[in-house]
C-alpha cells in the first residue's frame, strides 16, 4: 500500500489499542496489541508519518534509529546486586534501565503526556549481538528487564533486503506477533504531500512527466543507482536555495541528492528548460494578465512537454501565493481569539498579559511536541505581532484602553492585508485561466492545470474559501474523469519516449 493509506491503518490501530472500556482499562490488553512493522523502502517517508500521526492523535513519540546502538544502550549495563532467595544470600545479576525506556520516561516528564508511540527504525539491520534483544522486544515489549510503559505503542520500521545487504528476516515466531504493513512508493501521494511542504514547482513538474523517475534504486556493475522521495525533497530545498542567493544548479550539483546519473541528467536538463520558459513566456506577465499574440503563437506551436512546463510555472506561483493567503490568514485567525479575549478582559488586562498568554500557550504545545513547521511559524508571527505592540504601548505611555484600541487598530491592518491579499490572488487565478483559455481552449492543457489545481490543498481551500467561477466551470464542463485519461495517455507516450534516449536538453 502507499504511504497515505499506511499512516490511516497506523493511525487506527493506535486509536483502538488506546481505546478504553467503563473502567478506564484498555479494551485490547497490552499483551494483545501488536506491535507495527512498516516495511518499505527507504526515503518514503516512514520517519515522518509517525510524527503526524503523534501530533493528530496527540500523543507523544520517541523515535530511535537502533542501528547506532549497542546491546548495553539498549538492554542496559548489567550490575550485582545481593538478594535473599530461602534464606540464603546470592549476588545476582540485575541491569540499569535500557536508554531506550529511559527516554520514554523522560518524555512524559517532558511533555506531560502518558501515552505515546515508541518507534524503532531499521529493525532488521541490527548488529549481530543485539538481534535476540530485537526479537524480545518485539514479542515481549521488553529491553532487558524493563518493560515499556503501559499505553506506548510499538511501531517498528525497515528496509526489504534488496535495499540493504545487512538485513535479518524476522522468523515466523516474530512475524506471529506483529501487524505488518508494506509500503511501497507512490508518486501522487507524494505529489500531494510536496504542495503541501511546498516542494520547487520544476520538481513537481517534471516528475509529473517522468513518474518512473520518481523512485528508482538499480544494482549495475559500478554500483547503486538510485532516486528517492527524500533526495528529491532536499534538492527541492537546495534549489530554492541556490535561487535566494543566485548560485546555478548544475548536473553535478543534482547528482549529489539524485545518484541516477540518467535521472540527474535528465533533471538538469529540465530545470535549464524550465528557467529559460519562465523568461522567455514572460510568466511574471502572464500572472499580471499581461500577454501578446506572439506569445500565444509561440507557446501554440510549442511541443507538449513545453506546454506542461509552461503550466507548471503558472501552477507553481500560485501554489506559492496560495499558501501564503493560507498562512497569513491561520494566523489573522489565531491572533483574533487572543482579540477576543484582550477585549472582553481589558478593564483589567494589559497587553502585556496577553503576550504571555500567547507565549504561555505556544510553549506548551512545543513541549508536548504537537507543533509543526506552518504552525511553528504561525506562533512566531502571533508572538511578533503582540511584542511590537507592547513595545509600542510602553514606550508611549498608553493606558490600558488606549493600548487597547492601538492593538485593534493593528489588527485591522492586518486583517486587511489579507483581504487585499487575497483578492490579488483571486485576480492572478484568473488571469491564468484566461491566458490557458486562449492559448489552448478546452484541451489536456487546461485538464493537467485543474488535475494540479485538485491535488494541492492550499488551492482546494483557497477555491472553497473564495470562490472561482473559471475553476467551477472547467472542472465541470471538461468531462474531467475522460479528459484526465486523455493527458496520462499523452504523458505516457512522453514516457516511453524518455525511455528511448530522448532527454531534457537543449536542442
Amino acid at each position: 500500500m502507499n504511504i497515505k493509506r499506511a499512516k490511516q491503518e497506523i493511525k487506527n490501530s493506535i486509536e483502538a489499542y488506546l481505546a478504553k472500556d467503563e473502567f478506564g482499562e484498555y479494551k485490547i490488553p497490552a499483551v494483545r496489541q501488536r506491535p507495527v512493522l512498516l516495511m518499505g523502502p527507504p526515503g518514503v517517508g516512514k520517519t515522518q508519518i509517525m510524527e503526524q500521526i503523534a501530533r493528530e492523535c496527540k500523543i507523544g513519540l520517541v523515535a530511535y534509529t537502533i542501528t547506532h546502538h549497542t546491546r548495553q544502550s539498549a538492554v542496559g549495563l548489567p550490575f550485582i546486586k545481593e538478594k535473599v532467595y530461602g534464606g540464603q544470600t546470592y549476588s545476582v545479576t540485575e541491569y540499569t534501565m535500557s536508554e531506550i525506556i529511559a527516554s520514554v520516561y523522560e518524555k512524559i516528564e517532558q511533555t506531560g503526556i502518558k501515552e505515546g508511540i515508541l518507534f524503532i527504525d531499521e529493525i532488521n539491520c541490527v548488529s549481530e549481538t543485539l538481534a535476540p534483544t530485537m526479537l524480545q522486544f518485539l514479542q515481549g515489549k521488553t529491553f532487558g528487564n524493563q518493560k515499556v510503559p503501559e499505553g506506548w505503542i510499538i511501531v517498528a520500521a525497515g528496509n526489504p533486503p534488496e535495499y540493504n545487504k545487512s538485513v535479518r528476516e524476522f522468523d515466523v515466531v516474530t512475524l506471529d506477533r506483529l501487524k505488518k504493513i508494506d509500503v511501497e512508493a507512490d508518486f501522487e501521494v507524494w505529489k500531494e504531500y510536496a504542495y503541501q511542504q511546498g516542494i520547487h514547482p520544476a520538481v513537481i513538474s517534471y516528475l509529473e512527466l517522468r513518474k518512473q523517475n520518481f523512485y528508482r534504486v538499480e544494482t549495475t556493475v559500478d554500483g547503486k543507482r538510485f532516486a528517492t522521495a527524500r533526495g528529491w525533497e532536499d534538492l527541492s530545498q537546495l534549489i530554492q536555495a541556490y535561487e535566494a542567493i543566485g548560485t546555478k544548479m548544475d548536473r553535478e550539483v543534482v547528482f549529489q541528492y539524485i545518484q541516477h546519473p540518467m535521472i540527474a541528467k535528465d533533471f538538469a536538463g529540465y530545470l535549464e528548460l524550465y528557467y529559460k520558459y519562465r523568461t522567455d513566456y514572460g510568466v511574471e506577465d502572464i500572472l499580471n494578465g499581461k500577454w501578446s499574440p506572439t506569445t500565444l503563437q509561440k507557446i501554440r506551436s510549442a511541443a507538449l512537454d513545453e506546454h506542461l512546463s509552461i503550466v507548471s510555472l503558472l501552477n507553481g506561483k500560485l501554489s506559492e501565493l496560495f499558501r501564503e493567503c493560507y498562512e497569513t490568514d491561520v494566523f489573522v485567525s489565531k491572533l483574533y481569539e487572543y482579540m477576543l479575549t484582550y477585549r472582553e478582559e481589558r478593564d483589567h488586562v494589559t497587553a502585556e498579559e496577553i503576550l504571555q498568554k500567547i507565549v504561555s500557550d505556544w510553549e506548551a504545545l512545543e513541549r508536548a511536541e504537537m507543533l509543526n513547521r506552518a504552525e511553528f511559524r504561525m506562533w512566531k508571527r502571533v508572538t511578533a505581532f503582540m511584542e511590537n505592540v507592547v513595545k509600542h504601548t510602553k514606550g508611549n505611555f498608553l493606558i490600558d484602553m488606549d493600548a487597547y484600541e492601538y492593538t485593534k487598530e493593528r489588527f485591522g491592518e492586518e486583517a486587511g492585508a489579507l483581504e487585499t491579499k487575497t483578492e490579488e490572488v483571486k485576480e492572478i487565478l484568473q488571469n491564468v485561466f484566461d491566458f490557458l483559455e486562449d492559448a489552448f481552449g478546452e484541451s489536456q492543457e487546461m485538464v493537467f492545470f485543474i488535475t494540479e489545481l485538485n491535488a494541492n490543498s492550499y488551492s482546494m481551500w483557497f477555491i472553497k474559501e473564495n470562490g472561482s467561477d473559471s475553476y467551477y466551470r472547467y472542472n465541470k464542463g471538461l468531462l474531467f474523469e475522460e479528459r484526465q485519461k486523455v493527458i496520462l495517455a499523452e504523458m505516457d507516450a512522453a514516457e516511453n519516449a524518455m525511455d528511448r534516449g530522448i532527454h531534457f536538453t537543449e536542442k
